[in-house]
Order: C-alpha cells, then sequence, then structure tokens
C-alpha cells in the first residue's frame, strides 16, 4: 500500500482585505512581485510577454525568479486553471500542482493554498513536502504583511546568505 500523506498539504490563511485584493496579488506580475518574487515573467499562448499589471491566462506559461538568488534560480511553469476572480492552478516545482482558492467567510478573505502531486524523495535535503510547505507558510506571511501593513519581509540581498560559515 502506497503512503500518500507525503504527496501533498493544504494551508490556509485569513487576510483583513477583500478577495479582489488578494486576487490581483496572485495574477498579475506587478501583484506577484510585490511579494512573492523579484521577477515574474508571464507568457501568452502565442509568446507575448504580459505587462506587470496584466491579468494572467489560462495556459500562460512563466518563469519566476527570486530575491536573494541569481537568475540560475528559476522556476518555469505553465498556468492550468484561472477564473478571472478567485480560483488560480498552476504547474510548480517537481512537476507538482499548486492551487490557489480564494474565499469571504467569516468576515475575513481566506486562501486555500494546496500542493499535490509532490513526488517522493529519498533524500531529506530534496524533500519537496517539507521544503515547500515552509516556503508557503513564509511568503504567505509576507503576502499578510505586505497587504495588511505595507512591510516586506523577504531578503532582496543576494550577497546575503541563509547559512552562516
Amino acid at each position: 500500500m502506497t503512503d500518500n500523506r507525503w504527496t501533498n498539504f493544504k494551508l490556509t490563511a485569513d487576510f483583513n482585505t477583500n478577495v479582489r485584493n488578494i486576487y490581483e496579488a496572485w495574477a498579475t506580475p506587478a501583484g506577484l512581485e510585490s511579494w512573492f518574487l523579484r521577477q515574474a515573467d508571464f507568457f501568452t499562448i502565442v509568446g507575448r510577454q504580459r505587462e506587470k499589471d496584466e491579468f494572467i491566462s489560462k495556459e500562460d506559461t512563466y518563469s519566476w525568479y527570486w530575491h536573494g538568488f541569481d537568475d540560475n534560480a528559476v522556476e518555469n511553469g505553465q498556468v492550468l486553471e484561472n477564473n478571472g476572480s478567485d480560483l488560480l492552478k498552476f504547474t510548480f516545482t517537481g512537476g507538482s500542482i499548486v492551487t490557489i482558492d480564494i474565499q469571504n467567510k467569516y468576515g475575513l478573505t481566506l486562501i486555500e493554498l494546496t500542493q499535490e502531486n509532490i513526488p517522493m524523495e529519498d533524500d531529506p535535503a530534496k524533500n519537496l513536502y517539507v521544503q515547500c510547505q515552509l516556503g508557503w507558510t513564509f511568503y504567505l506571511t509576507n503576502l499578510k504583511s505586505v497587504i495588511e501593513g505595507g512591510k516586506d519581509l523577504r531578503n532582496k540581498r543576494v550577497d546575503v546568505s541563509t547559512s552562516f560559515k
């Protein structure tokens, strides 16, 4: 019998803002760059690069770059679904799939982030289940900080390492 507990996870975060603000933070290159990425390049199905404030669409491809890393650390993928208001789905590292579901409940805007199809790893250092869950927890915290208080918590310096020698 296969143990599938390590192939998917869900995280939930709450925000004191409206669904549209959270959706724009996920569904435009400028929105993603405000809290998540150093650079978010999206390309239409015919290869045109989307403008920074233009909404992404299903079948767009992307190249993402993070602060604190050089351009060799790039994530390439594709938008699998976008309903234009509160749901996004895209491919992510290791062939996994991330779904962002944004809802208004309990007087708050909630994000439910699901990552599935996470490949199993024998090497704990490459365990995407743990690494992605840690990463998404930080970035959802940063999104909350940016949206609610304007403070960006990301390290934006490539010369600053997270490990000391």
